[in-house]
């Protein structure tokens, strides 16, 4: 029998034949070559499977076919149930991981008991949604995961985090019955919080996001589908989340106004008015724009939820 590796690379993936690729390269540049990737195909529309038969000449990388979409947190729960490494790391199948990836979640965990988020950095292509927006609005997201509390730092877990194989297994399985985009991640990673676990928000990660959001359009409609999973958290594990106060300013006026009517059809509807004229906007304005309709179209799905 083979010994366990030191960590497993879980990634859930569905239509990613083009973007794997760069993934398995940065694979075969680790440091710690102790390690196995488990790709994760959520139902295979475009013969993904084909690409990781082919790197598995070269890195070791491994595949897990459904037979059809059953969503993110079945395709997690298949790999982690599946992994055989001490260390399991969740990564996402558009980034890119700097040489010392696995080894930096490694020892992370043989230094304590903990869960460990790693934070992004997103690569964009020239879009005005990503002058406008995009680029600002990511490095204020790290900038805010680094100053969450310790007891909070659960509400970032996401795309690239690790934990220990025996945690895994005593917090148990992603929740498959979040089927809308968002919060599967936070809802496993308050169940670890839960456990007692100390989650960490690790600096010194230079891992990069090439599959960011680009348009407004998109960005509207996840935060809806998210807001509508945002609701399904909250009924089941009530309000534990820092609950934010609406003022009676002018912008909580027009943020509520604009998610009274907000519906699948309104969400694409606005953001593709926002991409069409955003670039023609002020600086400023256009970033308001953006954020009028993300925040909108997020109170707008928890609304649609009965939140």
């Amino acid at each position: 029998m083979a010994p366990m590796p030191k960590a497993s690379i879980v990634v859930p993936s569905r239509g990613g034949r083009t973007r794997l690729p760069l993934l398995f390269s940065s694979l075969a540049k680790q440091t710690e070559q102790d390690v196995e990737m488990i790709v994760v195909l959520d139902g295979d529309i475009d013969d993904s499977e084909a690409v990781v038969r082919e790197a598995a000449a070269d890195v070791p990388v491994r595949s897990i076919v459904f037979p059809e979409n059953r969503g993110r947190a079945a395709a997690l729960n298949a790999g982690f149930f599946d992994a055989a490494g001490d260390v399991l790391i969740r990564a996402d199948d558009d980034l890119e991981l700097e040489p010392d990836f696995v080894a930096h979640h490694v020892r992370l965990h043989e230094e304590a008991p903990r869960g460990v988020i790693a934070m992004c950095r997103d690569i964009f292509p020239e879009t005005d949604y990503a002058t406008a927006y995009g680029i600002e609005a990511d490095v204020a997201i790290r900038t805010a995961a680094f100053e969450t509390p310790p007891d909070r730092t659960w509400e970032w877990w996401s795309g690239n985090v690790s934990t220990t194989r025996d945690d895994f297994h005593a917090v148990g399985g992603y929740d498959e019955s979040f089927r809308e985009y968002g919060w599967e991640d936070v809802e496993w990673g308050y169940r670890l919080h839960q456990l007692g676990r100390d989650i960490l928000i690790a600096p010194g990660f230079e891992t990069l996001h090439h599959g960011p959001v680009t348009s407004a359009t998109e960005r509207f409609e996840r935060a809806f589908a998210s807001g509508a999973a945002y609701a399904k958290f909250i009924e089941k594990h009530g309000s534990v989340l820092a609950r934010q106060e609406h003022s009676l300013s002018l912008w909580n006026s027009l943020v509520a106004a604009a998610a009274r009517g907000a519906t699948p059809r309104t969400v694409r509807a606005a953001g593709r008015l926002c991409d069409r004229y955003v670039g023609r906007l002020p600086h400023a304005l256009g970033h308001k724009a953006i954020a009028l309709g993300i925040q909108a179209s997020s109170r707008g799905g928890r609304r649609r939820s009965g939140r």
